[in-house]
């Protein structure tokens, strides 16, 4: 008698176990704005230009070093370009007044609704919305280029999508425009001389669909 009544309470106690940790998985959200590379010293999928392969859109090379981990993904994208801009420094302003992690300019955070530049590099957050929101309007403003040249080469670069938003982030959308309509005749430079094709190049076969376009996209 006693041993069946300890049977019974194991398996109640098992299946107590099993429900908790099934209502836990089912509950439980990601939220992709709270990572971040600030701080780490990274190994990062934006290597030197002679290490890019310009055929290969999502590399399978074992020899490949990702981190912390992200792949090709969006959040690899984003965190790829942060580093590239700031080394995922939220608080910095470069010598030209760019702003936070991804650079900003003042006048491109009053096209996505921020207005308090100041405000702005206090909050993490909010800067990973603007990436976001900016990275939606960049692609409805780009979307018959991006349908018209992925896939193409030009100057020898594979034209992918992530590398338009990225070149786009860089340049601005009709810099973009001008560099594809032009097959790279006219390749815009930033004030450090970064181009337009280098960022297509350094930043090419990222997965971006989880951007929507949008061209009234705003971060607030």
């Amino acid at each position: 008698m006693t041993k069946n009544i300890a049977s019974y309470l194991v398996l109640a106690l098992l299946a107590v176990i099993m429900l908790s940790v099934s209502f836990s998985s089912k509950d439980s959200i990601v939220d992709l704005s709270k990572y971040s590379t600030k701080g780490l010293e990274l190994v990062y999928t934006v290597s030197l230009d002679d290490d890019i392969k310009d055929d290969v859109l999502v590399s399978n090379d074992e020899n490949d070093v990702f981190s912390p981990y992200l792949g090709k993904s969006f959040v690899g994208f984003r965190e790829a370009v942060g580093f590239k801009e700031s080394r995922g420094d939220y608080a910095t302003v470069n010598t030209f007044g760019y702003l936070g992690k991804y650079q900003f300019g003042a006048e491109t955070l009053k096209m996505i609704g921020i207005n308090n530049p100041q405000q702005f590099l206090k909050n993490p957050k909010l800067q990973e919305k603007a990436f976001i929101a900016n990275a939606a309007r960049n692609k409805w403003i780009l979307r018959r280029d991006i349908k018209n040249f992925v896939g193409r080469r030009i100057n020898g670069v594979l034209v992918t999508e992530s590398g338009i938003l990225a070149a786009a982030h860089l340049a601005g959308p009709g810099s973009v425009k001008t560099y594809l309509r032009s097959y790279g005749l006219d390749n815009f430079a930033d004030g450090f001389g970064t181009t337009v094709q280098y960022y297509m190049k350094r930043f090419s076969g990222y997965d971006t669909s989880f951007v929507k376009p949008n061209k009234l996209a705003k971060a607030i």
